[in-house]
């Protein structure tokens, strides 16, 4: 059975159904929640909070996206409500330090396998970029540049403009090179 037989399906009732499509999706749920939410177990809340809002909400999915765009917005909104209502966390945004904007040096990507050990290294480096970028840049970062999803597709999941799309994943990109090189730096030194 298709994914838009199995909607239909659950739209109208069918637990197996329902069932099925929480199976397909739980995963890239999880998942998408845990690069955005950084922690695990607010990605399990999560992802807990999307399939809920999915059963109340399916009959009035129209179909007119894919199901997973769908569930990528619920998960990018639950995500940055949490973000949002977290008074342990302090975030700041990328447009008040204009420092943070400036070009850099690119990183040299290419590695081979003898060099394992810098691969694991830049991967740490790397995350720890991706975990200091504010929620609403990691957002379109991953949404864009780790799921491979279009700017349209990140438009209509974040409703954003495909401007602003652009323009936060630009800051996003140019965070992260600021944040790689002075790791990077700091550590050759």
């Amino acid at each position: 059975m298709n994914e838009n037989e199995l909607i239909e399906k659950a739209q109208n009732g069918d637990r197996k159904s329902l069932a099925e499509l929480v199976k397909m999706y739980e995963q890239t749920v999880y998942n998408f929640a845990f690069k955005i939410c950084r922690d695990k177990e607010r990605a399990e809340n999560t992802m807990q909070e999307t399939f809920l809002r999915m059963v109340k909400n399916l009959k009035q999915f129209s179909g007119k996206s894919k199901l997973s765009t769908w569930l990528y917005t619920v998960v990018s909104n639950n995500c940055l409500m949490l973000a949002r209502s977290n008074k342990r966390r302090e975030y700041t945004s990328i447009d008040d330090d204009d420092n943070l904007i400036k070009e850099t040096k690119l990183v040299e990507w290419k590695y081979t396998p003898a060099n394992v050990t810098e691969n694991n290294e830049l991967k740490e480096v790397l995350d720890d970029a991706i975990k200091n970028l504010p929620p609403d840049y990691r957002v379109v970062f991953l949404l864009r540049d780790v799921e491979g999803l279009s700017t349209e597709e990140t438009g209509k999941i974040t409703d954003l403009s495909i401007a602003a799309v652009k323009s936060r994943l630009h800051r996003a990109r140019a965070f992260l090179r600021n944040e790689i090189s002075g790791k990077l730096s700091y550590e050759s030194n």
